[in-house]
């Protein structure tokens, strides 16, 4: 069989890319611990740092996808910080360097990116070929990450940087906790709740990576669908799928607070993110959950 590698296989987005390939692709995925293989899934210790054994099974893949980086969902300390940039700057060099060593180069490298790269614009969302960038700390990220992403030239390996928004599953990420908020009628907005928010349901995400290794897109692309919300629009549509008709606001000094006790970041709520996935919708791809409607209806109903 064809093989596909994805590094980081055992997280929330990495996990449902390992079950989608694995039905007409081996995978190999990367991981720090070990874990039990499954159908078409064999798992290799890799430590996102060294070359090792598992350099060997870059050679002659169909595609390699990075998503390898420690959580932003932390506390911003100058030690998490370090933890967070670093962990994408060495991840991201080593598959380079795993790719230079292969006789037979995989033919397409994905790497994970963010889409909080972009300076904010309200009049209009952004996409890719923008080149004005945010000056805060996960848009330096974003920036570096690529920059070491793209020191990589090739002229045979096709390479794509996932622009990720926020990305919306029924077991991890934003969405079960903003939807326990809504059941509790806590759901109202966050901060001003004017602040945009560029989202995508983890099926479309894992449709739109199947699609890009289909296709021939080179370069950078928005993960997020094209219809991005406010925030208070965003949660409107969590309560009202909850049949929660009023849901009191977190106003931003206590989200602040908040922040605290829940050992995060209140910028990854109260900054905006506006983006528009261009290159997926010239490109030719569909959305299945276009609407924060019909995702939300999905993921409380299912």
């Amino acid at each position: 069989m064809k093989r596909i590698v994805i590094a980081a296989a055992n997280g929330f987005i990495g996990e449902y890319l390992c079950d989608h390939f694995s039905k007409t692709y081996e995978v190999i995925g990367l991981v720090r611990k070990s874990v039990p293989s499954k159908p078409n899934v064999r798992y290799v210790i890799w430590d996102g740092i060294n070359l090792d054994e598992w350099q060997s099974e870059l050679e002659g893949a169909e595609a390699v996808i990075n998503l390898a980086g420690k959580s932003v969902n932390c506390r911003h300390t100058d030690e998490n910080k370090q933890g967070i940039l670093q962990s994408r700057i060495e991840s991201t060099q080593v598959i380079g360097q795993a790719i230079d060593l292969c006789k037979i180069k995989p033919k397409l490298w994905i790497n994970a990116s963010g889409a909080s790269i972009y300076a904010y614009k309200s009049e209009r969302a952004n996409v890719e070929n923008d080149t004005a960038y945010a000056n805060s700390f996960i848009a330096n990220v974003s920036k570096e990450w690529e920059n070491t992403f793209y020191a990589f030239p090739y002229s045979d390996v096709r390479q794509v940087a996932l622009r990720i928004t926020v990305v919306l599953g029924r077991e991890d990420g934003a969405f079960p906790i903003m939807n326990r908020l809504a059941k509790l009628w806590l759901g109202g907005k966050q901060g001003s709740g004017k602040q945009m928010m560029s989202w995508i349901h983890i099926e479309d995400f894992v449709s739109a990576v199947d699609h890009i290794v289909h296709s021939e897109i080179n370069g950078s692309v928005n993960m997020g669908t094209p219809s991005p919300v406010s925030n208070a629009e965003f949660m409107l549509a969590i309560r009202k799928a909850n049949g929660r008709s009023f849901g009191f606001p977190t106003p931003e000094f206590l989200l602040k607070i908040g922040a605290r006790f829940l050992k995060t970041e209140p910028s990854l709520i109260l900054d905006s993110m506006f983006v528009e996935p261009k290159v997926l919708i010239d490109s030719g791809f569909e959305f299945n959950f276009p609407t924060i409607e019909k995702a939300i209806g999905n993921l409380i109903k299912s």
